[in-house]
C-alpha cells in the first residue's frame, strides 16, 4: 500500500484482458463497491450491468419525456397559430384541424425524444470532461489502447484504504495504483 500523501480520488488495478476485468468486476459489485468503473479500450459486454450502471434506464426516461414535451409544444404551437392568433376560415373547413396537425405533432415527438436522447447522453457520461482525476493514474493512457482499469473512488461508503487496496490485490492485476485528486 503507497504512502498516502495529500488527497486521495480512490485507488485503481490494471488488467491484462477483458475477461479478468469483468470478473473482478462482479467480484467487485458483490463484494458491495457502488463507487467502482470500468476502463477499457473497447466495449466489454456485461461490464455496465456487472457494476450496476443503470444510465441505458435513465436515458429511456429522458427520451419519454422529450417525446411527450415534443408532441404537445408542436401541437399547441399550431393550435396557437392556426386557432388563436391567426384563424381563417376558407372554404366552411374547421378551424381547429387536429387530424392535419397530427404530422408536425409526429415529428416534434421524433425531434422532442432525439434531442432528450442527446443531453441524457451528455448529461450521463459527463461530457464535456476537460479533467478528471482517474487521468492522473500511472499507465491510464494505455485504456485508450490496450489495457483494462477497474477504479474505486475513496467517496464509496465501503472505501477503506488499507481494506480496499487489498481487495483489489485479492483481484489478481497486473498492478494496483493509488488515483490522487
Amino acid at each position: 500500500m503507497p504512502e498516502t500523501n495529500g488527497c486521495i480520488y480512490g485507488y485503481i488495478a490494471e488488467f491484462e484482458d477483458s475477461e479478468s476485468l469483468l470478473e473482478a468486476a462482479h467480484r467487485t459489485r458483490e463484494a458491495g463497491f457502488r463507487r467502482a468503473r470500468g476502463h477499457s479500450p473497447y466495449y466489454v459486454e456485461g461490464l455496465a450491468d456487472a457494476l450496476g450502471d443503470n444510465t441505458g434506464d435513465l436515458i429511456a426516461w429522458y427520451v419519454l419525456g422529450g417525446i411527450l414535451l415534443g408532441g404537445v409544444a408542436f401541437f399547441l404551437l399550431q393550435f396557437i397559430t392556426g386557432a388563436v392568433w391567426y384563424p381563417l376560415n376558407i372554404g366552411a373547413r374547421p378551424i381547429v384541424a387536429w387530424q392535419a396537425w397530427m404530422i408536425i405533432t409526429f415529428e416534434g415527438s421524433v425531434l422532442g425524444g432525439g434531442l432528450a436522447a442527446l443531453l441524457g447522453l451528455v448529461l450521463q457520461i459527463q461530457l464535456p470532461l476537460p479533467y478528471h482525476p482517474i487521468f492522473n493514474a500511472p499507465d491510464f493512457h494505455l485504456a485508450s489502447s490496450s489495457r483494462f482499469f477497474l477504479s474505486i473512488e475513496a467517496r464509496d461508503p465501503l472505501f477503506d484504504e488499507e481494506g480496499t487496496w487489498q481487495f483489489l490485490e485479492s483481484l489478481e492485476p497486473t498492478k494496483v495504483s493509488e488515483v490522487t485528486c
